[in-house]
C-alpha cells in the first residue's frame, strides 16, 4: 500500500509542473496572439525545451514560455525522418473502415484486393491525370467520392454522373475521354451533400485527396509508380 502511495506521489510531482508549464504557454499565446485559433493540444517534442502547439490538424512550435512561435518542420538528422510530416500524417489519417463506401463510385482492376478511396471533382485537371494513371495499377479497387468544390458546374456534372445508368462508366468516360453523361432526372437522389460533409469533417480542401487502407492520406495526384509504392506501404505490417 505504501509503495502505491509513494508511486502516486512521485507521479503527481512529475505531472503537476508539466501541467503548470502548459498553462503558462497557453495563457501567454492567447494573450499575445488573440487571432490564433483555439489550442487543442500542447505536447513536448524530442527537442529539449521545444513544444508542439496543435490547432486541429495544424502544428506550430513554441518555447516553454510562449515567447517564440515557430512555423516549420522538425527533421531528425540521425534517422532522416521528417517528424512534422509524420505527425501531420497521423493527425489527418482517415479510418478507411469508417468511410461510407455506398456513397462512392466503384471500379476495380484485377481481383481488386487492394483498396483506395479518392475525393475527386469532375472539373479537376489533376483528378483526371490521376484517373489515367490509376488505369495502369494492378489489383486495386477504387472508391471515388464525388466532391464538387471547384464550381457550380462541378455539382451539375457530379449529379449527372452519379445518376447515369452506369455511373462508373459515366465517370470514366468523362474523366478519361471527355464524354459528358446525359442530364440527370429531376428526381434522382445523390450523396453529394453527404460527401461534402464527409470531406469537411476530414478537412479535405483540395482534390484529388487519396486515402489508403492504412489510413494514410495523400493530397494531390500521384503517378502510377507512386500509387504502387503507397499501396505496398499500406499493406506492410506496422512496426
Amino acid at each position: 500500500m505504501l509503495t502505491k502511495t509513494l508511486a502516486a506521489a512521485l507521479l503527481a510531482c512529475a505531472v503537476l509542473p508539466a501541467l503548470a508549464q502548459e498553462a503558462v504557454l497557453r495563457k501567454n499565446l492567447a494573450e499575445r496572439m488573440p487571432n490564433l485559433p483555439k489550442i487543442d493540444e500542447v505536447r513536448k517534442t524530442p527537442i529539449e525545451g521545444l513544444y508542439e502547439v496543435r490547432f486541429g490538424t495544424d502544428v506550430l512550435y513554441s518555447d516553454a514560455e510562449g515567447n517564440h512561435l515557430i512555423q516549420g518542420q522538425v527533421l531528425d538528422t540521425r534517422t532522416q525522418r521528417n517528424l512534422t510530416e509524420e505527425r501531420i500524417n497521423k493527425l489527418t489519417a482517415i479510418d478507411f473502415a469508417s468511410l461510407p463506401l455506398k456513397d462512392a463510385i466503384v471500379w476495380k482492376n484485377g481481383k481488386g484486393t487492394r483498396k483506395i478511396a479518392v475525393f475527386a471533382d469532375p472539373n479537376c485537371g489533376y483528378c483526371k491525370r490521376f484517373e489515367r494513371d490509376l488505369q495502369a495499377v494492378k489489383d486495386v479497387t477504387v472508391y471515388t467520392f464525388l466532391y464538387p468544390i471547384l464550381s457550380p458546374d462541378s455539382t451539375t456534372k457530379s449529379r449527372d454522373i452519379w445518376c447515369a445508368k452506369d455511373r462508373t462508366k459515366a465517370w470514366q468516360d468523362w474523366m478519361l475521354e471527355g464524354k459528358l453523361p446525359p442530364e440527370a432526372a429531376a428526381k434522382c437522389e445523390t450523396p453529394l451533400e453527404r460527401n461534402t460533409a464527409l470531406g469537411r469533417k476530414h478537412r479535405v480542401t483540395g482534390t484529388p485527396a487519396i486515402v489508403f487502407q492504412d489510413g494514410t492520406r495523400v493530397p494531390g495526384a500521384l503517378n502510377t509508380e507512386q500509387i504502387e509504392q503507397q499501396l505496398a506501404a499500406a499493406a506492410s505490417p506496422r512496426k
